[in-house]
This record gives C-alpha cells, sequence and structure tokens, in this order.
C-alpha cells in the first residue's frame, strides 16, 4: 500500500479513461491514501483484524462519499478482503479474480506467484486461484522468497530501483520456468515498477495494470462484479 504503487494505479486509470473517451477525459474517482507504516506493523504483528478494520473503516468513508466500487491497491491486503466488501456495501474488485481471469483467457495453468512473503507463503491467494480458476500457482522457495519480500519493502516501497534487484528477480523467474511454471504473477503492486515484460522469458502479468483495467471497465460497465466478495 505504498504510494509509490498508488501513483501507478492513479496514472494506469486516468490513461485509459483518456484513451477510450478522448480528449480531456479523466477518471472521476475518490483515493483514500493510508498511513503504510501503520499497514505494516499490523502485518508484522500478526494483527489482521485491525488491519482489516483499518481498511472496512477506509472503505466505508470511500462509499458514504460517492464511491460505486472499491479498489484495495496491494494483493496482501486482500487476506482481509471479504470483511472491507461487507463493510462497504459496494462492489469490491478483487485483484485475484481479475488476475486469475487473465491466466485462463491466456492459457496458463501453473503461474510463478511473486509477492510480499506474506502473499506467497499464506493459502489466501494460491487458494484462490486454485478454487476459482483451477490454477496451480507455486511460489519460489525459501530463501528466494526472503529476497523477494526484502526488495519489494526495503526499495521498490521507498521508490529506489536497482539493476542488481531486477536480475534476483529474473534468476527467480527463469528457476521457476526450469520447474515448470508457464507464466508469472506480479504479484505486490510494487513489483511492475521494477520487472516487465522484457526482463522476462515467462509471460507477465501484472496485477497492478490489470486491476486498474479492470475498475474502468467496471465504470465503462463492461465488467460486472457482486456487491459482497465470496
Amino acid at each position: 500500500m505504498s504510494w509509490e504503487s498508488t501513483a501507478t494505479y492513479y496514472r494506469e486509470i486516468n490513461e485509459l479513461v483518456r484513451a477510450r473517451r478522448g480528449g480531456l477525459a479523466s477518471a472521476d474517482l475518490l483515493l483514500r491514501s493510508v498511513d503504510f507504516e501503520a499497514i505494516v506493523a499490523l502485518q508484522k504483528a500478526g494483527r489482521w483484524d485491525l488491519a482489516e478494520a483499518a481498511l472496512a473503516e477506509a472503505a466505508s468513508g470511500l462509499v458514504r462519499a460517492g464511491a460505486g466500487c472499491i479498489l484495495i491497491c496491494t494483493n496482501t491486503m486482500h487476506l482481509v478482503a471479504d470483511g472491507v466488501a461487507r463493510a462497504a456495501s459496494v462492489p469490491l474488485i478483487h485483484i485475484v479474480d481479475v488476475v486469475g481471469q487473465e491466466l485462463v483467457a491466456a492459457g496458463k495453468k501453473r503461474p510463478l506467484l511473486l509477492a510480499t512473503r506474506y502473499t506467497m507463503e499464506q493459502a489466501f491467494y494460491r487458494d484462490r486461484l486454485r478454487a476459482r480458476f483451477g490454477l496451480e500457482a507455486i511460489v519460489p522457495e525459501a530463501q528466494d522468497r526472503g529476497a523477494v519480500h526484502d526488495i519489494i519493502f526495503d526499495e521498490l516501497c521507498c521508490g529506489v530501483v536497482r539493476s542488481e534487484s531486477r536480475q534476483r528477480y529474473v534468476d527467480v523467474i527463469e528457476a521457476a520456468a526450469a520447474e515448470g511454471a508457464d507464466s508469472v504473477i506480479l504479484g505486490c503492486t510494487e513489483i511492475g515498477l521494477l520487472i516487465h515484460q522484457t526482463d522476462s522469458n515467462l509471460p507477465v502479468f501484472d496485477s497492478t495494470k490489470l486491476h486498474a483495467r479492470a475498475a474502468v471497465d467496471f465504470s465503462d460497465g463492461s465488467l460486472q462484479v457482486d456487491a459482497v466478495a465470496a
């Protein structure tokens, strides 16, 4: 939930709206930015209940202000998405569903999930991909998971993009390809700041860009979403 990837969401949504509508069109949206340090502290403490309460309150405030749908602009915090959706009472566009749909459409079966340690090591993300889309996501080995996680928090969330870190990710991707991975999920909204399709020998699915596009699809009426996440 760093502002680094929030800025990417804002830019992606507005660029899509302008491309579709032309002229000076831009997105009519509400943005609720939180203190990421406070959320990280709750993650480290395992207080997902308090994190859910904080995001649910934020979502409720957006609805009161007129929001017609909700996006949680981070993969990890979709661990509490169902509770946030119930509090919001408007459609929540679930990032895992958006990614899963795109993978299925591309004919992929065994994606590599690159994300924070919480997303890679807890079951919520992979279980939803399996249950809803029949996808068997894999994650890197423990040492590689640690490197992927640390680069996200110590560098990308602080706006630091290093070529050495890009190569570390590329090495992880190549190892997964050798083990049968057929695609890569950039399952943290900051990873797209570091890794692009040109860096990978596997097809890359950037959750940030896909999520932003889904928001615009919803606003255009071409995406239907249930009012409460299941």
